[in-house]
């Protein structure tokens, strides 16, 4: 083999590592974690806060992992998946085990030498997510319901990597996370409908791109932003914001509003997706504001 097709051959080997594991999610997955650490912890501990960003990786990669296994056959249908690394036939669905497989081992052992709490629901955050969400979004829209639960851990698990304990705090950060899911994902089973629907799979609430649906989007986001400004009545124990950084809050979440309408009332998958667009813009910066308000209050 030439230094060229080496180099060719590297490539997409860690281009494929990347897409089994979907690197960009599980980055945006360490973010959130990250910014729950922060949000909890007292003195920052750059060890823990390193086995936590590390935990959190190997534990969406292995749920992505196992996902594009179960699903490789609906995968090969569909032309947002068709080309992922197992459908594809770039590797093999024992090399894509054995990832899956190594990252859920890691990922517990790290996320337990945080505490005991962590590694346990970084488990059932892998468990729910392959076990049930998985094998559900063939067979009923309640999958999104199901697969908000993991999806909305990652938040609340760092509260609890930093104090050891699941309360009001993180309770309050993980039904941000969960209520913020709903509109997010029926934005994006909005515009790949007919995508997922070569793959079996009915992400929207009704079944179809209906005004029944952009309602359920519409009052999702409002319960979503309802949530995201509680912490400043007090009601939230250590978990607090601030008048000003309230209003930012709420302020982002009218502009997150303002797309879930727009999405009402021109009924497009254009408007679905700039609605996803902005919802992932949103969840970001909402983090950003709880973090950067808490070390300025």
């Amino acid at each position: 083999m030439s230094k060229s097709e080496s180099s060719i051959a590297t490539h997409s080997i860690i281009s494929d590592f990347k897409e089994i594991t979907k690197m960009r999610l599980a980055l945006s997955v360490v973010f959130s974690s990250v910014a729950g650490y922060l949000l909890g912890v007292e003195t920052i501990d750059f060890k823990t806060l390193i086995l936590l960003a590390l935990g959190g990786y190997f534990m969406v990669g292995a749920s992505n992992a196992f996902n594009q296994i179960i699903e490789k056959d609906l995968d090969a249908l569909m032309d947002r998946t068709k080309n992922r690394p197992v459908p594809a036939g770039r590797m093999s669905v024992n090399t894509a085990f054995i990832i899956a497989s190594v990252f859920t081992l890691f990922g517990i052992i790290i996320l337990y030498t945080i505490n005991k709490q962590t590694a346990m629901f970084g488990a059932i955050s892998i468990f729910i997510y392959t076990c049930i969400y998985t094998p559900l979004k063939t067979k009923t829209p309640i999958s999104v319901f199901v697969g908000a639960i993991p999806g909305a851990i990652p938040f609340m698990l760092g509260w609890v990597a930093a104090t050891d304990d699941f309360g009001i705090e993180p309770g309050t950060l993980f039904a941000l996370q969960f209520f913020w899911q709903f509109p997010h994902f029926w934005a994006i089973g909005w515009f790949l409908y007919n995508d997922y629907k070569k793959g079996g799979f009915y992400m929207l609430p009704t079944g179809k791109q209906d005004k029944g649906t952009a309602v359920q989007v519409i009052m999702y986001t409002i319960w979503t932003i309802l949530v995201s400004i509680i912490p400043v009545f007090g009601f939230t124990g250590k978990l607090q914001l601030s008048i000003i950084s309230a209003i930012l809050v709420f302020l982002s979440g009218l502009w997150m509003l303002y797309y879930a309408i727009g999405l009402f009332k021109k009924m497009t998958e254009k408007a679905a997706r700039q609605l996803m667009l902005v919802s992932v813009s949103y969840i970001t910066l909402v983090q950003i504001i709880y973090v950067v308000d808490k070390f300025i209050r």
